[in-house]
């Protein structure tokens, strides 16, 4: 390689345009490609701050050629950023491969610096009350397999568990949560769900697995958005 390239792992807003930082920002306006997500999200954070780097797509779907190509990039000693939708890249996200990928090929030849800023699950844990000195993460549960099992694990942790999930699975996964945490246990776990994070309907509701549910079952309009669920 002519020089020693560096990818930036860019950390972007979770939902408020205002949680960006000033290097993140100086970063995505220096780096000769942005990697993208979905190249739609990011053009607008782009446009926000008048930031007119080229973008490319990058996703769990991309094929074999695409990965040779930010290869190509890389021995040309091009500056690369890469972004997901919303927080930080290459947690619970797949960007993780690339990175993987990367440091395999390259070794030491590229740098991986990163760029941090929002992340849904540390958001979430701050503005929670839950102990969070040691906790679990998650990231999105399976939707079949294995599924029932962390569960069981979840119901049984000694310590905070954490995870995402999503509007479809929420009242589906409350109901689980109910039958492995209530059912016949002295001292029923006390479970947070985060949603709309940073943004304008943000909320934080707080009780047990069977008072959610009730509650996100009687009131459908907040079944929205993306689901950060805190169990202690």
């Amino acid at each position: 390689m002519s020089n020693k390239a560096v990818l930036y792992i860019v950390a972007t807003p979770i939902g408020n345009m205002e949680d960006i930082s000033l290097r993140a920002l100086r970063i995505l306006e220096e780096v000769d490609l942005i990697l993208c997500e979905d190249t739609r999200v990011t053009k607008k954070i782009l446009d926000n701050y008048g930031i007119n780097t080229a973008t490319m797509s990058y996703h769990s779907h991309s094929k074999l050629s695409k990965v040779e190509k930010i290869f190509a990039l890389l021995e040309e000693g091009k500056n690369l950023a890469l972004v997901s939708d919303a927080g930080t890249p290459a947690i619970s996200d797949p960007g993780v491969l690339l990175v993987q990928q990367i440091k395999e090929k390259f070794k030491d030849g590229v740098r991986i610096e990163p760029i941090p800023g929002a992340s849904a699950v540390i958001t979430a844990l701050s503005a929670s009350g839950a102990p969070s000195s040691d906790f679990l993460f998650l990231g999105f549960l399976p939707h079949k397999k294995g599924r029932e099992t962390l569960f069981r694990e979840i119901a049984e942790a000694k310590r905070t568990v954490v995870f995402y999930e999503s509007p479809h699975r929420i009242l589906k996964t409350l109901k689980s949560l109910q039958e492995h945490l209530d059912a016949g246990r002295p001292n029923v776990k006390k479970i947070t769900i985060a949603r709309e994070l940073t943004k304008i309907h943000e909320q934080f509701i707080s009780g047990s697995a069977e008072e959610l549910l009730k509650y996100f079952t009687e009131n459908e309009d907040k079944v929205r958005g993306e689901f950060v669920v805190i169990v202690n």
